[in-house]
């Protein structure tokens, strides 16, 4: 009987460590600390020196889709313990002038299209968020809650009911990067 391993492979540079504990994957960097657990998934993963193995015996189609999707989940988490990343929204009003704030974990978007109520969007896990001028940025080592909170922010100012042709205020993500 022939088996198939499909694998993936992800290098950890210096001043990096990995520890696994089962499927909970915990990277450590000069930036700070990330936590995933990945306990749902069929796959294997192990630490081979200075690398990340991660690999499935005999896989179907998901699981073999998984392998990679994970390879690079760790990738990410290697990246922001190092870099961090950093997405840039633009402020864009035609009719009434936006007022963005951050107060705790919440961005407040004040006079939105004239509205009296803020409009609200919530921030996730450790994001620090700042407006400069027309510009609100959201920094942090982990992609998946910088993403997150700026497609709260995003969603927070979608406009529903009117032309969208004609009213194109709202705050739009225009750049991704790492910050390196």
């Amino acid at each position: 009987m022939a088996f198939t391993v499909v694998e993936s492979f992800v290098d950890i540079p210096d001043g990096v460590e990995v520890s696994l504990d089962g499927k909970r994957v915990r990277v450590s960097g000069p930036r700070g600390i990330i936590e995933k657990d990945f306990t749902h998934a069929k796959v294997e993963i192990t630490l081979d020196g200075d690398k990340v193995r991660v690999w499935a015996l005999n896989p179907r189609k998901k699981e073999k889709a998984l392998v990679k999707t994970i390879a690079s989940h760790i990738n990410n988490m290697i990246k922001g313990v190092t870099k961090g990343f950093r997405y840039k929204l633009k402020i864009v009003y035609v009719h009434f002038p936006i007022n963005v704030q951050v107060a705790g974990d919440r961005v407040l978007i004040q006079n939105f299209l004239g509205e009296r109520k803020p409009r609200e969007a919530r921030i996730i896990g450790d994001v620090k968020v700042y407006v400069q001028g027309e510009d609100v940025i959201v920094e942090g080592i982990d992609i998946e809650a910088v993403g997150q909170t700026a497609a709260n922010i995003e969603q927070a100012t979608r406009i529903r009911r009117k032309d969208l042709r004609k009213f194109l205020d709202g705050i739009y993500v225009y750049a991704k990067e790492e910050i390196g």
